[in-house]
Order: C-alpha cells, then sequence, then structure tokens
C-alpha cells in the first residue's frame, strides 16, 4: 500500500523531481570545455550542415524522445492541466531510462486546441528522435497523433492508445492458443471506446478479428450503425448492428471481453453468458471492470488478464513503449507503422511461451512460473524484453522501408541491446560467444535439481555447451516434464551404476591410494557423491569441465577436485577469482576463495595465473595492482613487505605483465595521484586485476561490492588446475549457472 506522505516524500526529498540532466562526456579540464563547447563545438555544427543526417551522429536526438501531454486525461486523474501532470511525464522518463536506456524531456503544453498543440510539437521535431504523446483526452488525441504523423519526419506514438492495445492483442493471441480458438471465428466485446479501446479495437482486427464479430460498447451502450448520440468517426468505423443494446445483451456468448473503461461494469451474471473457455481483459486502472476473485468464482475455465501487479497477466504498458521506441531510434525510423506495433505483439507474445529466469521469479516473489493461463504476458521486469520486442520492431521497421539506418547484421543489433542492460549482460555474450564457438561437454553433477535443468535447457537451446546430468534418469525426466523442459538432447548418467565405474573406481584408488583411501572407499565415492564422479569424469577425459554447487557447500566441491586433478604443470597453486562487473568496467579481484593465508609464492603465482585467465577468458588487457596498506615502502612491515616481493617476482617471472605494488587501493585507481607523486610506477591507467595479500581482505572486498558498491560478480572462478572444475555460489540462479558453464567451456 502507497500512502500518500510516502509519495510525496518521494518526490520532493533532496533533488526535487526523479529526473536530472547529466553529461556523458568529461567536462573537469580547459580543454574538455573547448571541446564541449566553443571553439571545438563548430566543427559538429559545420559537418550537420553539410548533411543534416549526421545529427544523429554528434548530438544525442537519435536517442532523445519528447513525453508530450497537456495534461487533459491523466491516468485515472483526469484533465487536471499540463503542471499538475508534469510528475506523470517525469515518471514516463524514468520508465524509458530504466527499461530501454532512453533519455526525455517532458514537454507539457498549455492549451487544449489540436491545432497549436500539432503546431508546437512540429517545431520541435530538430530536437527529437521521437514524440510520446502522453495523457491528452479523446477524441482530440486521434487527430493530434494522425496529423503529426502525416507531416512530422519522426516517429509519432501516442502510448494510451497503442500501448494498451500491444499488450493486451499479445495476451489476446496466447490466450486463444491455451483456449484452442481462432482469432478470426471469436466474437469479442469492447467495453470502452476512448483513445485505448478505439486503438485496441483496430489492432485486434489487423491481427485477423473480423469487424462484423467485434462489438464497441461506450457509456451510451452498443455503438451500433445510425446511432446518432455520442458518435465520433472513430467510434463509426466499428458500429456493428442496427438498434441499440446494453452490455450485458451483447456480451451474450462473447469469447473475449476487453474491458478499457470502469470499475464494476460486469457482473457475474455476464461472466456466466459468455461462451465456452472465455477471454477476459479486464484492464481499467486502478480497479477493473470485475474482480478477478469474482470473475473465477463463477467461470473455471476461464483466462483472465487485468491491468493490476496484483493479479495474473498485468496488462502494462512499461512492456511496450520503451521497447518500441529503442527499435525505433536505433534505425532512425520516420514512424512507428503498423508492421512495427504487429511485430511487437509477436515478439511479447513468443517471448511469454520461453522458460522465465530466475531473475524474473525473484522479482515476482520467488515462485516459479511457466506459459499457462496465469502467464500469457511476459513480466515488465524482464529483461529479455528489451531484446526482443526492440529487435523485432527494429527489423520490421527496416522490413516495411520506413528506416533512414539500415542493419545488416542482427546478431550484432542483438548484442547492441543487451549491452544496454549493463556491463554483465555484456560480459556474459563475451563467454557465451566464445563457448559457443569450441562446443564442450559440460558435467553437472546436481542434475536432479530443477535450477540445473533449467539452466541445461538454455544450454542445449541456445548451443552454448552439451550439458551431461548425473542422477536419477527417470526422476530427471519426471521432473523436467513437470517444468515443460525439453532435456532430451542432453546426456543423463546415473553415476551409481554407470559402466564405467569400475575404470573410475581404478583411477581414485591409484590416485590415493597413500593417502587414506581404500579401494572400498573409492568405490563409496564415487557411487554416493556425484561431484566425485563428476571431477572423475573430467579426468578421464569423458566431460571437458563441471560446474558444481547449487545445493553444495564451496569446501564439497572444490575437495574432490584439489584431490583428483593437478595443478598446471608450470603452477605450484590454485586461486579463487571473481569478475566484478561495474557500470563502466569490469575488475578482477583474486584470491577471494582458496589461500586464506597467502605467501609471496602464492601471491606472485596468483597474479601471473590471474592475468592470463583476465586476457584469455574475458579479452581483457591485465592492469594489476598488488594491494596492501603500504604504498612502495611507506610503512615497514612484514604483511607490507610480503606483497612487495611477490611483486618483484612476478616482473622476474613475467616481465610482460603490466604490475606494480604494494599500494593501497585508492593508487590502484588514482592515476593522477600516481602520477604526481608515484611516477616511477610501473602501473600505468586504472588497474583492472586486484591482488589481495589474503583471503579474508578479498572475501570482504568482494561481497562489499556486491552489496554497498552495486557490482554484480561472476564467479567464483577457480584457476590454477590443469582440467576445468569451477564452484558455483550455493542457492545461485539459473543465469548464473548458464554463465559458469561458458567459463568452464572456454577453460577446458
Amino acid at each position: 500500500m502507497i500512502r500518500k506522505e510516502d509519495a510525496l516524500a518521494y518526490h520532493s526529498e533532496g533533488r526535487k523531481g526523479k529526473i536530472e540532466v547529466i553529461n556523458t562526456k568529461p567536462c573537469l579540464t580547459q580543454r574538455d570545455l573547448s571541446l564541449a563547447y566553443t571553439p571545438g563545438v563548430a566543427e559538429p555544427c559545420r559537418e550537420i550542415e553539410k548533411n543534416p543526417d549526421l545529427v544523429y551522429e554528434y548530438t544525442a536526438k537519435g536517442n532523445l524522445v519528447a513525453v508530450v501531454s497537456n495534461g487533459t486525461a491523466v491516468l485515472g486523474l483526469g484533465d487536471i492541466g499540463p503542471m499538475a501532470g508534469k510528475p506523470v511525464m517525469e515518471g514516463k522518463g524514468v520508465l524509458f531510462k530504466r527499461f530501454a536506456d532512453i533519455d526525455v524531456f517532458d514537454i507539457e503544453i498549455d492549451s487544449k486546441d489540436p491545432e497549436e498543440i500539432v503546431r508546437t510539437v512540429k517545431l520541435l521535431e530538430p530536437t527529437f528522435g521521437g514524440i510520446n504523446l502522453e495523457d491528452i483526452k479523446a477524441p482530440e488525441c486521434f487527430y493530434i497523433e494522425e496529423k503529426l504523423m502525416e507531416i512530422m519526419d519522426i516517429p509519432v506514438f501516442h502510448d494510451d492508445q497503442h500501448g494498451t492495445a500491444i499488450i493486451s492483442a499479445a495476451a489476446l493471441l496466447n490466450a486463444l492458443y491455451l483456449q484452442g480458438k481462432k482469432i478470426e471465428e471469436v466474437k469479442v466485446v469492447f467495453s470502452g471506446a476512448g483513445a485505448a479501446g478505439i486503438a485496441c479495437a483496430t489492432l485486434y482486427c489487423e491481427l485477423g478479428v473480423k469487424k462484423e464479430n467485434l462489438y464497441l460498447v461506450d457509456s451510451k451502450g452498443l455503438v451500433y450503425k445510425g446511432r446518432k448520440e455520442g458518435m465520433n468517426p472513430y467510434k463509426e468505423r466499428f458500429a456493428n448492428g442496427d438498434s441499440p443494446a446494453t452490455l450485458a445483451e451483447v456480451m451474450k456468448d462473447a469469447d473475449v471481453f476487453a474491458g478499457v473503461s470502469v470499475a464494476g461494469l460486469v457482473t457475474k451474471e455476464m461472466v456466466k453468458s459468455m461462451a465456452d473457455k472465455p477471454i477476459i481483459m479486464a484492464m481499467a486502472n486502478p480497479d477493473p471492470e470485475i474482480r478477478y476473485e469474482d470473475a473465477i468464482a463463477v467461470r473455471s475455465d476461464l483466462i483472465m488478464a487485468t491491468g493490476r501487479s496484483d493479479y495474473p497477466n498485468q496488462v502494462n504498458n512499461v512492456l511496450g513503449f520503451p521497447f518500441i521506441f529503442r527499435g525505433a531510434l536505433d534505425v532512425h525510423a520516420r514512424k512507428i507503422n503498423m508492421e512495427m506495433k504487429k511485430a511487437a505483439v509477436h515478439a511479447l507474445a513468443e517471448l511469454a511461451r520461453q522458460d522465465v529466469p530466475d531473475s524474473v521469479i525473484r522479482a515476482y516473489g520467488g515462485k516459479p512460473f511457466h506459459f499457462g493461463p496465469e502467464y500469457i504476458i511476459p513480466k515488465p521486469f524482464d529483461p529479455r524484453v528489451l531484446t526482443w520486442e526492440a529487435l523485432a520492431v527494429a527489423k520490421a521497421a527496416v522490413e516495411s522501408g520506413v528506416a533512414r539506418k539500415k542493419i545488416t547484421d542482427w546478431d550484432a543489433y542483438r548484442d547492441s541491446l543487451e549491452s544496454r542492460l549493463g556491463r554483465t549482460h555484456e560480459v556474459s555474450r563475451i563467454l557465451i560467444n566464445k563457448a559457443k564457438d569450441i562446443k564442450k561437454r559440460i558435467v553437472l553433477p546436481e542434475g536432479e535439481e530443477i535450477k540445473v535443468l533449467r539452466a541445461a535447457q538454455i544450454l542445449i537451446d541456445e548451443e552454448i555447451v552439451s550439458p551431461i546430468l548425473l542422477g536419477n534418469k527417470e526422476q530427471i525426466l519426471k521432473m523436467a516434464k513437470e517444468h515443460d523442459l525439453d532435456i532430451s538432447r542432453a546426456e543423463i548418467v546415473e553415476y551409481a551404476s554407470c559402466q564405467k565405474i569400475d575404470a573410475y573406481v581404478d583411477e581414485l584408488y591409484r590416485l590415493r591410494q597413500r593417502k587414506g583411501l581404500t579401494r572400498n572407499a573409492c568405490r563409496r565415492l564415487l557411487t554416493t557423491d556425484p561431484n566425485y564422479f563428476g571431477v572423475m569424469m573430467v579426468r578421464m577425459g569423458d566431460a571437458d569441465g563441471m560446474v558444481s554447487g547449487v545445493n553444495h557447500y564451496y569446501p564439497e566441491v572444490i575437495r574432490p577436485a584439489l584431490q583428483i586433478l593437478e595443478v598446471q604443470k608450470d603452477k605450484k597453486f590454485i586461486a579463487g577469482l571473481y569478475a566484478m562487473v561495474l557500470k563502466k568496467e569490469t575488475i578482477f579481484f583474486a584470491d577471494t576463495t582458496v589461500n586464506i593465508e597467502s605467501t609471496a609464492e602464492i601471491l606472485a603465482n596468483t597474479a601471473i595465473m590471474v592475468a592470463d585467465k583476465v586476457k584469455k577468458t574475458f579479452d581483457i588487457e591485465p592492469r594489476i595492482a598488488m594491494l596492501s596498506f603500504s604504498n612502495f615502502g611507506s610503512v615497514r612491515h612484514p604483511y607490507a613487505e610480503k606483497v612487495a616481493k611477490a611483486t618483484q617476482m612476478v616482473k622476474q617471472m613475467r616481465p610482460d605483465l603490466i604490475i606494480d605494488g604494494e599500494m593501497q587501493v585508492d593508487l590502484a585507481f588514482d592515476t593522477e595521484l600516481r602520477d604526481r607523486d608515484y611516477s616511477f610506477s610501473d602501473l600505468k591507467g586504472r588497474a583492472n586485476v586486484l591482488i589481495f595479500p589474503s583471503l579474508e581482505a578479498g572475501n570482504i572486498a568482494y561481497k562489499l561490492m556486491m552489496r554497498l558498491g552495486g557490482a554484480e560478480a561472476i564467479g567464483p572462478i577457480l584457476v590454477g588446475l590443469e582440467k576445468s572444475v569451477h564452484v558455483l555460489q550455493r542457492n545461485c540462479d539459473v543465469d548464473t549457472i548458464v554463465r559458469m558453464c561458458a567459463i568452464a567451456a572456454v577453460d577446458a
């Protein structure tokens, strides 16, 4: 429950409102100022004068949308005026930025004259890449949008109309599929003939609903042919029948009800009168035309959607406008046409049929959900909506001829969309693309864990690696079926009765016979502990790598690896590494998981192993800072001297590496201070690899960065083993499992 005091405090505390303008280029020195303004700014001005399309290259126009309103139909508040509507327009800007990385200026126009609004918005065209019309009442909103689309050469989109239409249409397609009905045969009844109702009716007909099967009902009753009262040209398009009728009369035998009107209009009796397996989309906000509880109480065969987040199947416009504009802006579209809207509908409908990531499940209470009557449209916080919908819209713009910029490499465009989701997605994409190229077999000892099965589904579908699942085959297949997973292409190994068990026992006994294990003990370990069996598969060449730890503690996974696998021939130790992904950079922390008290030799080896890993796996040139509480001998203490000694050892063993220490952590990043006071330092630029003097320091540091610094952690990544074995964080999500399998494949 949101209290009035909370909402007012949210908007007023600190910097007033919800938005600010920030620089995207440095503006610290006199040279920066000269580049940003005079005289440097003259150069892009001259280029744009010669070629106006270069405005997209040298300015923010291509990522800038105007949210335009006159405040005549603000949410459920009505005609409250442009100033009172400004908080809503700022909020719209927040959603554009949060979901699609689009910048917004909100423009509130103090006029109710459609011609004046059209003229004002047209004059803004040089500034913006697109226009989002918002909260303008019907029927004026129809004329304003149509006229602006006609005279402007950038996308114009009235979200109150088309947002609801697109999201509800995606829900409709999936609901019809689940109910076994054909779109060209269903009877559709609308309650509400304003902006959203007309737009929904138009789009539904474009998707296949027949006009003769569509009935529009407003506050005066059925919109029928020959009706005089309360009519306009937009309603006339959908006039059906030749006599008055009430909503209750029209709803009889209807397959679909779409409500964009007011609360409480639909009764239980109306729901009972609908056809078998009805679909109800009661989208009035904040309260639907009929309460969800009332509808399902009288019909167990219905599928229902509302505009509320506390009921299944929320029709939320935020699933539409950010991503539609993202795709339109990226191809410099001249308009958002019907082909682009339909592409958005089909993308959303198809996405809802895919397996749902853990990140989305966690955002909605932690209870798993999948395609079915209570999940027919994606959730607003599903990050995949950006890549699915924006890409579909951009493609439709190119194919329909409204794009100025032609995209030919759609895989690269998808990658660019993922990079907008944050550095974690970009780093993950690099790892996954590498893994796809090398086709490795990765064993997953926890094959009976549902998270592992869901990860296996993604690994198979995306062809990242070939997963090998350990566990009871019957149980694994039963769980997969219960969760609508197809893992038929995954290899399943019942480790307790595997044909190779004798060979594995012999090899483990050979390795550990003088270290306390009898042959019987070896057999017991391999038939009862899947981690031992999985590591042995890697050792014997039956798998290329192993990933485990979803439901095991770290020592339970790392112990078999240390007992069965050797360290790399030129190394003496192993270490643990985390990639800490920040908004603008990725920094690598080591050792964070293995060596409790490191000697100088261990620190030196750790630095070398991590540097090689960073370059090979992540394609990043390592710049290493050996951390301490001392700067280059400023404190004489054995702890600091140990780090200094380790630094010198690395420089002797690997003179090719960029490394220095001992140094405090701030010096690793403050290049100006380092150049001023320690100009002799071999570390140039900001460090991106931090070697901590002890496990205690490294473990504390990476967890502080996660919890307080907002970093996302990829790891733990083991370095130094001859074979590829990696340990998951206990209770990690599906995305992490997939990412770690990619890392294991690249290592292998």
